[in-house]
């Protein structure tokens, strides 16, 4: 028994000094810019886990940037209460930061996405304000900018949405992110059924784009949208194509798979594109690996193996152990 309670308090005296090496980490020079810059990493790589494990003796320091990292990792995670929440708290650390707001304001749409009708009008409300604020604060926000001018050409005029208010973005755009701005009027001639206009700016993005591989994912969207789905395969084996040139467009790997597992169209392209991501050196927030591990699960179900879908599973939950839709697939 006194060799185990020794063992006990050897182990205990293990913890605290891990504990206390992680804290001395944090408070030296450099330390928590080191911190900051791995848990950027994991997230850019999708090790959700491993970021949150970064970020989380910093968040409970009152690191503005901590919490919206985290926010942008639980977002990833499709945790949406725990994103607004952590986003809220780094817009009450820096209030002045643009990111802080934009990422706060898209917390906050996804979770009017799912609220009722009242609550869903008030935070419609909010998403407004944050977006407005953060490119207030930053008006060379380009990204800050898309979200607005998205927010604005989708929503009712009730809560602040009008075509007119994105079309001026769209000229703000102009001077900063030309792609962007291009890609934002495709979006306005769809909201104003002008198909054809849609369609021909699309393609002619994909004619001048330093990396054609996304525009060519823009157009199959594009036709997903009008169910022309002969020309939406087509457009997505030519974005894979593009992207098999281009070592900077990984993302349109992850983009196409997901355009064709929605549709339920061509799973083993969309399960090797998917194979194609994970395999590449350009992995991104915006497609997150756990996520992309996930649907690649999905379609090796969908194709009959299941040792292979076995195999993604594990790869997405050891990234991401408590991502909902891995957990959920059996």
């Amino acid at each position: 028994m006194k060799k185990q309670v020794l063992l006990g308090f050897a182990g205990l005296g293990m913890v605290l000094g891990m504990a206390s090496a992680v804290a001395a980490f944090a408070s030296a020079p450099g330390g928590v810019s080191t911190q900051l810059a791995l848990a950027k990493t994991a997230l850019e790589a999708g090790e959700a886990d491993k970021a949150i494990a970064l970020l989380n003796p910093l968040a409970q320091r009152g690191n503005a940037e901590a919490y919206n990292l985290r926010c942008r990792v639980e977002y990833a995670l499709e945790q949406w209460d725990q994103a607004a929440n952590d986003c809220e708290q780094a817009v009450k650390l820096d209030g002045h930061n643009s990111d802080d707001h934009m990422w706060l304001a898209r917390a906050l749409g996804e979770k009017a996405r799912r609220a009722s009708f009242l609550s869903a009008y008030r935070l419609a409300k909010r998403v407004k304000a944050e977006f407005e604020e953060a490119v207030r604060l930053n008006p060379g926000n380009g990204e800050a900018l898309t979200d607005l001018a998205n927010y604005y050409y989708s929503a009712p005029g009730v809560v602040g949405g009008g075509i007119d208010k994105a079309e001026r973005v769209a000229e703000q755009l102009d001077k900063i992110d030309a792609a962007r701005a291009h890609e934002l009027r495709c979006h306005l001639d769809e909201q104003r059924k002008d198909y054809g206009t849609a369609e021909r700016e699309y393609k002619q993005m994909i004619g001048w784009s330093a990396h054609p591989a996304f525009p060519w994912i823009a157009l199959a969207r594009f036709y997903r949208g009008r169910e022309r789905w002969a020309e939406m395969e087509s457009a997505v084996r030519s974005g894979q194509s593009a992207a098999e040139r281009d070592k900077h467009a990984g993302v349109a790997f992850y983009s196409g798979a997901s355009i064709l597992l929605a549709t339920s169209r061509d799973p083993a392209r969309a399960a090797k594109m998917l194979e194609e991501y994970l395999a590449g050196n350009s992995k991104s927030e915006d497609a997150p690996a756990f996520v992309a591990h996930t649907w690649l699960a999905e379609l090796k179900l969908k194709l009959g193996d299941k040792a292979g879908a076995s195999q993604e599973r594990a790869a997405a939950l050891a990234l991401a152990h408590d991502y909902k839709p891995a957990l959920d697939l059996k």
